[in-house]
């Protein structure tokens, strides 16, 4: 019989890490500490030669292949000088350490740290260069070999699953919406010629929270969601904090709406996308939400996100959030 009772879930402990990193990289006087927990645990690593960011997936969350096609898309990134967190080879030359857990094993990689910081406020001098970013990951993406564990980003996953799975966590008029909504996005997406759509492996979480700016250079990092779709949907999740922006009042809708100009001028000085592609991203805005809102009803410690208040507030919040723009 074992020693200790059968756990879903172990938080590692910050010191052994930090043994374990100097010992697998060949760093020295490493420090770490836990920042957040999410689809996996985030650890910041501190150490002579600079800082690092440790990800520590949940073997439930990510298998072994998919996080090894997530190390393969970003060295490949890295190589064409497109500007991400990279994974760090450890001294023998792997990038996923494997990690005996009460749980069972464990899976890491350490990556580099993303110089500079979060800003939700963009000048047009970053605008520019982050849609640029996005063209340069996207000229990669769309000739990459497909990744075949990743997942796709399309009508089923981003609007009938989700509903599916939120349907017994929702009250009788927000599943109405969510489902009249999805409806409406159908319908819409229906009436437009998609089949000369720009695909391949999409991030899907462009937000402020996920690259960094050091002055004009940004950083993109955070590919644990990448999966195959339209790449226009990258421009989608960059708006989606504009629109909340302007939800919030912290920006006017013409700001908003100069600053994603400003995106996809910039996008366009490195790779092209056609107007039809930038007109449906309102349509793909809903499904951007609910692939999340869905993949909460999946994992335990997305257990407050679910729970019937919460979730009123978040429907509420997204009937405002598109009210001006799926009119």
């Amino acid at each position: 019989m074992s020693a200790h009772f059968p756990v879903s879930y172990s938080t590692l402990s910050a010191p052994a890490l930090a043994a374990l990193i100097e010992k697998t990289y060949s760093l020295t006087q490493a420090t770490c500490s836990l920042i957040l927990r999410g689809v996996g645990d985030t650890y910041e690593v501190n150490t002579t030669t600079g800082k690092y960011i440790l990800r520590v997936y949940r073997p439930t969350h990510r298998s072994l292949a998919q996080i090894q096609e997530e190390v393969d898309l970003l060295c490949t990134l890295s190589v064409e000088n497109v500007s991400v967190a990279a994974p760090m080879a450890a001294t023998d030359g792997t990038y996923i350490i494997a990690i005996n857990a009460p749980e069972g094993t464990r899976h890491a990689v350490l990556f580099h740290y993303a110089a500079g910081i979060v800003l939700n406020s963009l000048s047009p001098s970053q605008a520019a260069a982050l849609g640029r970013e996005i063209a340069q990951f996207h000229n990669v993406s769309d000739r990459y070999t497909l990744a075949a564990h990743r997942w796709s980003f399309d009508l089923t996953t981003t609007l009938d699953t989700p509903i599916r799975q939120l349907t017994p966590f929702l009250d009788s008029d927000s599943l109405a919406w969510i489902t009249k909504t999805a409806e409406m996005v159908k319908e819409r997406l229906a009436a437009v010629d998609t089949s000369g759509f720009n695909t391949g492996l999409c991030h899907f979480d462009l937000m402020p929270k996920n690259f960094h700016f050091d002055g004009d250079r940004v950083t993109l990092f955070d590919f644990d969601f990448m999966g195959h779709g339209w790449l226009v949907n990258d421009l989608m999740t960059f708006l989606q904090q504009l629109w909340l922006d302007v939800l919030m009042g912290r920006l006017t809708s013409e700001d908003a709406e100069t600053t994603f100009n400003t995106a996809i001028k910039g996008y366009r000085e490195v790779r092209s996308i056609s107007d039809e592609e930038l007109s449906v991203i309102p349509l793909l805005a809903p499904g951007f939400w609910l692939f999340y809102s869905g993949f909460h009803t999946t994992h335990d410690q997305f257990l407050p996100f679910i729970q019937p208040a919460h979730l009123t507030q978040r429907i509420s919040m997204l009937h405002r959030l598109f009210a001006p723009y799926l009119s």
